[in-house]
């Protein structure tokens, strides 16, 4: 089945028992977004809002709320977009099994873009503030749309294979925007529409833009994924649809013909307005900047449009699921588009970019003693490559060494590389660079640091699995925590300046620590970080930045090469740079617990 509406998808939904209709009016300041984050973390059926306070549209959100729901929704045509994109990989596997691929040709009928006159996105008009206005934490700063599809064409060439479509979130309300006439646009380092507004700034143009909103689920799905170099948005988005991408263009705009709703407005160049602050996906807050601005032109939508929506916070929320989705979809076209690799994967409980494991091939000395040398090469092409070159974090060790071995292992790939690592030899830093715009670990907007973490060869050390009972420690640290099979948390006092901690680090120099422990983590509260392997990844790897908070025991510069001879330490404190994490309000969560939907639990423990 092809769903040409969002409506379809709702409707099947309800027919297979994965919808919940909510009759009651809520409010979409916070309340909405409060019982969406219940949803998700109960596993709920999506929920469509059939009375939104202030607005005349329904609202639907939990829609990908697990994968199984997600493929579900795409399961008349996710195998033949699987197939196609499996042979753009390596088109030779069509001729050792062409009757594999007998969906792929089918696939590629949907591919290609049709003009269309009009649809039914161009039945009806109204204004932002009539859209509902949903806010999802306290401390952002207005309503935002979530679920966004933002549309571009090149200024310098009318092909619709050159246009971007991206899902930047985009700001409805509050700060300096002028009331239905001015939205906010926050799109981050390398996205595609960068190079659009950077070529209308260059011709003194404004830049059209085009805000789609719901339509088939398919296209919300196209609009997150990273695709390689030459696939289109909209070709893949009608592939995964099962139905071609219908497309209008009025005024000068391209519009989602089977969209829901329809925002299209001009950026003009150099114009900028304050956006944020808004709850964001590595768990804390992304600040005030200034951000381009969209002029409204128009704002259309179908009759009976509903509004899909989802809130991001803390690694995993629903946006979870697109991560899932995306490697299952690209993960073929990896070793592809860069050799030697086996397999990447961006860790979602860490925020997605701050940290990234891979699996390589250690080739270039096969005899010998084996370390990180090709490794290193690879490590430098995931880096640059795509939206991995965000990696704050790459940890990469060899497939020879454990050929069955995952990324997506948890702690075996953790324990597999811990064993195997020198840190005399195998930490490579790179400095005053660029990282994920939505991390504050570094010194500003955009700018941090890297470090890549190679291990190849024989186990160096094994691990200790229980805190050793002589841990001697200086006097100011206290409450040890294991977190893992070598690894370690401690706690110290506030963090004060990196001059400070680099005297507080010194101190453990002395400390009796035995090398079955490599790795160290300083943190504000070590039983936190220690309960679960979800709270480690996300204390350690969004609060740290490399050049500045990683120390180690005994350690030296040679060279200029960085390292150290005994264990590692990160210090993931949080420091007073960095965004406020995302904390519940809690009137809204009593208000919730009074509604006592059937499909949802009462308040969530913010302390998992």
């Amino acid at each position: 089945m092809a769903y040409s509406s969002l409506e379809d998808a709702i409707l099947d939904l309800e027919t297979h028992g994965m919808l919940y209709r909510h009759q009651d009016e809520v409010d979409p300041n916070l309340e909405m977004a409060e019982i969406q984050r219940r949803a998700y973390e109960a596993g709920a059926p999506a929920i469509l809002f059939e009375k939104v306070k202030g607005s005349p549209f329904r609202a639907v959100c939990n829609l990908y709320g697990t994968t199984e729901r997600t493929d579900f929704l795409l399961r008349k045509s996710f195998k033949g977009v699987e197939q196609v994109v499996r042979i753009k990989a390596d088109p030779s596997i069509v001729l050792k099994n062409p009757f594999k691929f007998l969906l792929a040709p089918f696939a590629a009928l949907t591919a290609l873009p049709k003009k269309v006159r009009s649809g039914p996105v161009m039945m009806r008009e109204t204004t932002i503030d009539k859209l509902p206005m949903i806010k999802s934490w306290p401390d952002d700063g207005g309503a935002f749309i979530t679920l966004p599809q933002v549309f571009s064409m090149d200024p310098a060439d009318d092909n619709l294979m050159k246009s971007n479509m991206g899902m930047y979130r985009v700001q409805l309300e509050g700060n300096e925007y002028e009331t239905n006439k001015e939205i906010g646009l926050h799109y981050q380092i390398h996205r595609g529409i960068g190079d659009h507004h950077a070529k209308a700034i260059a011709k003194n143009q404004p830049l059209k833009v085009s805000i789609f909103i719901g339509g088939p689920p398919a296209h919300t799905i196209a609009a997150v994924m990273p695709l390689p170099e030459g696939l289109s948005e909209l070709t893949f988005g009608g592939m995964l649809a099962g139905r071609r991408f219908r497309i209008i263009n009025k005024d000068g705009y391209r519009i989602s013909a089977d969209a829901d709703f329809c925002i299209v407005g001009e950026v003009y160049p150099n114009a900028t307005k304050p956006e944020g602050p808004f709850g964001d996906h590595l768990g804390y807050y992304s600040l005030t900047h200034d951000m381009p601005v969209l002029k409204v032109h128009k704002v259309y939508h179908k009759e009976n449009a509903i509004w899909p929506f989802t809130v991001v916070g803390r690694p995993p929320q629903e946006d979870s699921s697109f991560g899932d989705l995306i490697h299952k979809i690209t993960g073929p076209l990896v070793p592809k588009e860069i050799p030697g690799v086996k397999e990447i994967h961006a860790i979602d409980e860490a925020g997605v970019h701050p940290l990234m494991l891979a699996i390589g091939k250690e080739r270039y000395v096969p005899y010998g003693k084996r370390k990180p040398q090709e490794l290193l090469t690879t490590a430098n092409a995931i880096l640059g490559f795509g939206q991995a070159s965000l990696a704050k974090y790459l940890f990469i060790v060899a497939e020879e060494d454990a050929p069955a071995l995952s990324t997506s292992a948890g702690v075996e790939f953790y324990k597999h590389l811990l064993e195997r690592v020198d840190f005399q030899r195998d930490l490579h830093f790179q400095t005053c660079t660029t990282i994920d715009t939505l991390d504050y670990s570094g010194t500003r907007l955009n700018d941090g640091s890297k470090l890549v973490m190679a291990a190849a060869g024989d186990k160096i050390r094994s691990l200790g699995e229980s805190l050793p009972e002589d841990l001697n420690l200086p006097a100011q640290f206290k409450n040890p925590r294991l977190v893992m099979p070598g690894v370690i948390a401690l706690e110290t006092a506030k963090f004060a300046s990196h001059e400070i901690s680099q005297q507080e680090f010194e101190a453990l120099n002395s400390a009796t620590i035995p090398k079955e422990f490599p790795l160290i983590v300083v943190v504000d509260d070590s039983e936190f970080t220690a309960k679960q392997l979800k709270n480690f990844l996300w204390v350690t790897f969004t609060r740290s930045n490399p050049s500045h908070d990683v120390y180690g025991i005994n350690s030296f510069t040679k060279h200029k090469h960085w390292g150290c001879k005994g264990a590692l330490i990160i210090d993931a404190r949080i420091k007073p740079h960095h965004a406020p994490p995302l904390v519940e309000d809690k009137e809204i969560t009593a208000r919730v617990d009074q509604l006592a939907l059937p499909c949802l639990p009462t308040s969530i423990d913010s302390t998992k």
